[in-house]
């Protein structure tokens, strides 16, 4: 993938709406452990690419923000292989 992916964060906070039942406008901006692996699991299903973040991208990520950052550095790098 080149370039900027089209995902934003009104794409997470859906997908988190999705996990959590809640409407969207109810979605909070905090981002636990369990929201965040369906953060993971959901945008590489989107993208069809496996996301190998490090321990410290994830632990630096406790928002929607954080997540859409790190997301999106981690898919505009060159996949491996």
């Amino acid at each position: 993938m080149s370039g900027q992916p089209d995902l934003g964060r009104a794409d997470l906070v859906s997908m988190l709406a999705e996990l959590t039942a809640k409407p969207v406008d109810q979605v909070p901006h905090r981002v636990g452990s369990m929201e965040l692996a369906w953060l993971v699991h959901l945008v590489e299903q989107r993208y069809d690419r496996r996301m190998d973040l490090t321990d410290d991208q994830l632990a630096g990520i406790r928002t929607v923000d954080d997540a859409l950052a790190v997301f999106r550095t981690s898919l505009t790098s060159p996949a491996d292989g």
